[in-house]
Formats: C-alpha cells, structure tokens, sequence
C-alpha cells in the first residue's frame, strides 16, 4: 500500500502579492518504496505515524471550521416605522388624564404615570423603591435622581419600546427635563394642555369624590346620577379655590422651564374646548407624526 500523505492547506488570502503554488514535477519524482514488505522494520512505524497524523488532522479540521460555514453577521431592517414617544403635560384639572385615555385606547401606547410608578417601585419594594420609600417616610421630596432611574428603567422595557410610550406629567421641572436629556430620552412631540386659569379653577373646586365608589364628579359637568349620591359626595381638601391658585403658579413657573427644553416639539392645544375636540387635535398632531415616521422607515428600507 502507497504512503497516504495528508495536505493541510491554509486559508485563501485575498492579497494581490500572494504567489502562486509551487508546481509538481512529475519528473523529478522518485517512487515511494513499498510499505508491505515484511522486512520492512519501518513499515509498521510509518504506517501507525500516518494513521496517528490522520486522526490529528480530522481533530484540527474540527476545531477550525471552514469558511463555507462560519456564521455571518446578518442586520435585519426593521419590520415597522419606531413608535410613538409623547410626553404630554398640563395644569390640574386640564382634561390631562382623559385624554390620556383617549390617546391610549387608540394608538395603543403605555401610559406612565411618574406618580404611579413611584408608588407602585414602593409597594413592590425594588431598590429604586426602598431607597423613594426612605425619603417619604421622613416627608421629604424624592430626590429627582431616584425618580428619573424609575422613569428610565420603565421606558426601557419591552412594551414601552415596542408599543411607545405617553409619559403623563413628567418631566415637570428643568432639572428633571435635563436629566431625561442626558439620558438620550426624548420625545417625538411635548404635548401642552392650555387651559385659562378661570376654567381651571372653575373645574378643581366644583370637583366632589364619592367616597364609597371613589368615582369623581363635578357639580356642574358632571353631576351626581342621584340625590343619595349627592348627598355624600365630599370635596378633596385641596380643592379649594385658594389652594388652586398656589398649585397653578408653581405649575406655570415649572412648566415654562420644561417648555425651553422642549421648544421644537411643542404641541400646544386649547384645552377650553370640549374633550372630543381637544382629542382632534391631538390625534391630527400624533397621526402627522406616525405618517413621517411611515416615509421615513419605507425610504430606508428601499435604500437598504
């Protein structure tokens, strides 16, 4: 039997300066003597070498796959325009809660709430929550610090990222607007409920909570449905016309700083108008947004 001699080649290169490989000659080649002879003392030695090579071989192929079948990076385009990110803010009493809902319910965006989350990160007892829950019980503010972490962790879930999101009220100061900002979270549009401060007092102090169904009405707006229910309707302790105008001149003051934040993606709407008619404005504004976001995600597509 003829000596199997076992080629190992190395990777193509690319480069221009490679030279060829050398030619074989059959000429020049001498015949390779036979290993079957029995008198052979070096037959049996050759043979387990090249069996011993082989298995070498086939262990190294093994470890190094070939090029044909290395794993290739793939970036996949994605199937859809991003979604909508909106944050949307206004004075107490300005149908900001309503229209959340309404904005909700149509384009499905997750509604975050930074009250709600800082109550709910307390109740659930995450680190966030603990080191909140310190500072409430010695009835000091939570620092902005803890609250935009919350803020920023919830944007970031999947829901949030793949639904988009409608940030309700935050950020409501200057200080919290620049921290959102140094984070790289930003809005498609900063919606502005404008409501003149008649109409908003007038809507804080004629509000009355039923204490058993914890339903709110309005003497005006939205009456109680019966005579008992009036007759144990209660109004919150802060409703009153004094402490309205307090809450309405820290909100103004904070809101304009927020407001020079924000100043290319404002969206003001005049909330004195009916809540349908305020909703069809929003829903002009956001449906503008998602046509441009439609364009753009189906030019990048075609280019790539």
């Amino acid at each position: 039997m003829a000596l199997l001699t076992t080629l190992s080649f190395s990777p193509l290169s690319l480069s221009s300066s490679s030279s060829p490989p050398p030619s074989l000659s059959i000429a020049n080649h001498k015949p390779i003597p036979s290993l079957h002879s029995p008198s052979s003392a070096s037959s049996v030695v050759l043979d387990e070498r090249s069996h011993r090579c082989r298995r070498l071989s086939t262990r190294h192929r093994r470890r190094i796959p070939s090029a044909a079948v290395r794993p290739t990076t793939t970036i996949a385009a994605s199937l859809r325009p991003e979604p909508l990110k909106i944050m949307i803010s206004g004075a107490p009493a300005s149908g900001k809660g309503t229209q959340c809902e309404l904005i909700k319910k149509k384009y499905g965006l997750v509604h975050i709430s930074a009250g709600d989350l800082l109550r709910a990160e307390v109740a659930a007892g995450t680190e966030n929550g603990k080191r909140a829950k310190d500072y409430m019980e010695k009835g000091m503010l939570v620092p902005d610090e803890i609250v935009v972490m919350m803020v920023k962790e919830r944007l970031l879930k999947p829901d949030a990222q793949e639904n988009g999101w409608l940030l309700d009220g935050y950020p409501r100061s200057l200080s919290q607007a620049t921290a959102l900002e140094d984070l790289g979270i930003r809005p498609d549009l900063f919606i502005l409920l404008d409501v003149s401060e008649d109409a908003l007092i007038e809507r804080v102090v004629g509000r009355r909570l039923d204490p058993v169904t914890g339903k709110i009405y309005h003497l005006k707006y939205a009456p109680p449905e019966s005579e008992e229910i009036a007759a144990r309707v209660t109004q919150r302790f802060d409703d009153t016309e004094e402490k309205v105008k307090l809450r309405l001149q820290t909100h103004h003051q904070n809101v304009e700083a927020v407001l020079s934040v924000y100043k290319d993606l404002i969206c003001k709407i005049d909330g004195n108008a009916s809540k349908e008619d305020v909703f069809a404005k929003i829903d002009g504004a956001l449906s503008s947004i998602l046509e441009q976001k439609s364009d753009q995600w189906q030019l990048r597509d075609h280019i790539c």
